[in-house]
């Protein structure tokens, strides 16, 4: 039996997700590596865009592909292996936020709170008042956005991907640039 490099087959194009699972399947680890290294992105952005820190998020991929490896033998269309890991991923995270918010404490029974430095970075400005706009909008609909927009999915995609119709999917994604739009203009940020 031969071994193939998971990395590139005889014509030095990548091997397909498919066919990564199915060498993972067979025994052979280095295969996961390679599905690893191609969605981990993927999975961090969307974390990290639903408002969790840096190492939150790192954590969150990690586990997802745990997760993932543990329980490849459910994963019935290898072909949608992306999809598939996504929707842990998705899912740690949503369980995530849900824990975070019950522990979460108002800032008004916070002592000190008013000496902590406001940082006046132009640079980081602009940036900390997007984030600031995508963390106003509910989670559905920066979730919607964010797959459509910073993950590049169609809307049939966000749509299976969320257990939603793809006109539903439509409407949150509206909804949210609405938002967005009015967060932003609001803000003296100019939306074209």
């Amino acid at each position: 039996m031969r071994h193939v490099d998971p990395q590139s087959r005889d014509d030095g194009s990548a091997p397909s997700d498919a066919e990564l699972v199915t060498q993972v399947m067979r025994g052979e680890r280095a295969a996961y590596a390679a599905l690893v290294n191609r969605h981990q992105a993927l999975i961090y952005r969307h974390a990290s865009g639903m408002g969790l820190d840096h190492d939150t998020s790192l954590d969150l991929v990690q586990d997802a592909f745990v997760k993932a490896y543990m329980s490849l033998a459910e994963c019935h269309d290898p072909a949608h292996f992306r999809a598939w890991v996504f929707r842990i991923g998705r899912n740690l995270c949503l369980d995530h936020l849900k824990n975070v918010r019950r522990m979460s404490v108002p800032m008004s029974q916070l002592s000190g709170i008013e000496n902590i430095p406001d940082r006046d970075d132009s640079a980081e400005d602009i940036d900390r008042t997007l984030r600031e706009a995508l963390l106003q909008l509910p989670p559905v609909l920066r979730e919607a956005f964010l797959l459509k927009h910073d993950a590049g999915y169609t809307y049939d995609e966000v749509a299976e991907l969320t257990n939603a119709s793809p006109s539903a999917v439509k409407m949150r994604v509206h909804r949210a640039r609405e938002a967005l739009r009015a967060f932003l203009i609001d803000q003296g940020v100019s939306a074209a």
